[in-house]
């Protein structure tokens, strides 16, 4: 069995802490029913006591029932326990209490899966994931002699994965990045924490798009920033409604999240001047552009910056899998140190196995074949919900413009808020999720739609899963 601890520093009569020592921790449960308790001689030793001392104590707990034995058997916990009578720690009024910028967090149960025809959004299809090339990545890996004497990483990560990275986002995006101008975060999220971290003093301003996700504002309101909510409109953001005193703007410009228009051309040169004046971050979160279905590509925003206002953020979790817990940033020089430093005392640096792996993976070409294999999925489900929905939702949903990533919106043409959210819990009952629109608002007018996610339903599974849902709307 697991080493018991029974602490007797300070304590006056040794026989009753230890009898209520282990008495609590059956009550706990702690100690489960059937396990072995050491024997009195192995406790005394470990104790520094008489046998009879702790013999003593057993006895009281084999009298309560707690305990069972048999002669020449080692002593158990009983199989049948009430634990009603288990003392807890209340929460009283001098308990420590969090800062109140925690209240609104929600943590997203995202392994669950809750329902057959499954349309939550930002969730790649896990079982397409290319386990037997990833394998040999990670054998590759570890074999290689740096994996062998590998102790503690750099906080900006793996040079290997770096200049895999560059090489790839300069083809694939157009991004200019050195490999000293990017560091390996533990997914996107990370890296919005790095950003912050650098950038924000208690009480700055920070803009985000109003729909928007969720997450990094939460993150910007915990370290004390001021979140203000701009408002989007067909071509994107609506940089003349950014606040003057914002020291950052976090976008998502490539397929806004959640109504996946595209920061226009026009909009992208507009902010960036609107930063230059501000001497202002902006902050491109670029989370699922790799599968576009239509449309030219227009250049990110780090590609237009010449000035060093843009820092760039990326993800493998929309590309591969969420699990991998890997994503990355792009930094203006003027950056870099602070940037690796923030990295370091946040969590020295991201985990060393998985770094070479992916590396190899992207090197060998591994990477870019998934993704073209990805895009003809993703391409096929986003014309499947797209038909559909134009056609059997036309009177209830107008359809947002959209050719890239793994999720459609549509705003609502009369219902209510309070409307789409009946309609979303019925959905539930015929085994369908959807994700309300009004979720993802900043500011107090949440818009009233839905959020199509098609990245983690298979594809067969889209038209009946559509059928239960316009079920429950109204006729």
């Amino acid at each position: 069995m697991t080493a018991l601890h029974v602490s007797l520093v300070g304590r006056g009569d040794i026989r009753d802490e230890i009898y209520r020592q282990i008495r609590q921790a059956i009550l706990d449960g702690r100690l489960k029913e059937n396990d072995r308790l050491p024997s009195t001689r192995e406790l005394a030793r470990s104790l520094a006591v008489s046998r009879s001392t702790v013999t003593t104590a057993y006895q009281r707990l084999l009298g309560e029932g707690l305990a069972a034995s048999q002669a020449g058997a080692a002593t158990f916990v009983s199989a049948r326990i009430d634990r009603s009578s288990a003392v807890r720690r209340s929460a009283s009024g001098h308990a420590l209490r969090p800062r109140p910028a925690w209240d609104a967090v929600a943590v997203t149960v995202a392994s669950a899966l809750p329902a057959e025809y499954d349309f939550r959004n930002c969730f790649p299809d896990v079982t397409l994931f290319p386990h037997v090339a990833w394998r040999r990545a990670v054998a590759r890996a570890l074999r290689s002699s740096s994996m062998t004497t590998a102790v503690y990483e750099t906080p900006n990560g793996s040079e290997a994965l770096r200049i895999a990275i560059a090489d790839h986002v300069g083809v694939s995006r157009g991004i200019r990045a050195a490999p000293d101008d990017i560091v390996i975060t533990n997914g996107a999220q990370q890296a919005l924490d790095v950003i912050a971290r650098v950038l924000l003093e208690p009480g700055d301003v920070v803009a985000v798009e109003d729909p928007g996700y969720p997450p990094p504002r939460h993150l910007f309101q915990s370290l004390g920033a001021s979140v203000v909510g701009v408002p989007l409109d067909g071509e994107g953001l609506v940089v003349d409604e950014l606040p003057s005193n914002a020291r950052a703007v976090y976008v998502t410009p490539s397929h806004q999240f959640p109504l996946g228009v595209a920061l226009s051309l026009p909009r992208r040169r507009a902010l960036l001047a609107w930063a230059r004046r501000h001497d202002a971050a902006i902050i491109e979160d670029d989370y699922d552009s790799e599968f576009r279905f239509g449309g030219r590509p227009l250049e990110p925003l780090q590609t237009l910056d010449s000035t060093g206002h843009v820092i760039y953020v990326g993800t493998f979790s929309k590309t591969l899998l969420p699990a991998l817990r890997l994503g990355f940033m792009v930094l203006p020089p003027s950056l870099r140190i602070a940037a690796a430093k923030a990295k370091f005392v946040s969590d020295w640096h991201t985990s060393t196995f998985a770094q070479p792996a992916l590396a190899r993976f992207i090197e060998d070409g591994s990477f870019a074949r998934h993704i073209r294999k990805m895009g003809n999925v993703y391409r096929e489900r986003h014309e499947i919900v797209t038909a559909a929905v134009a056609r059997d939702f036309a009177g209830h949903l107008e359809l947002v413009p959209a050719e890239a990533g793994l999720h459609v919106a549509a705003i609502a043409r009369s219902a209510t808020v309070d409307d789409i959210a009946a309609i979303v819990r019925r959905a539930e009952r015929q085994g369908v999720v959807v994700r309300p629109l009004a979720r993802f608002a900043v500011g107090a007018k949440p818009r009233a739609g839905v959020v199509f996610g098609y990245g983690a339903i298979p594809t067969a599974k889209i038209a009946e899963g559509l059928r239960r849902l316009r079920r429950c709307f109204p006729d």
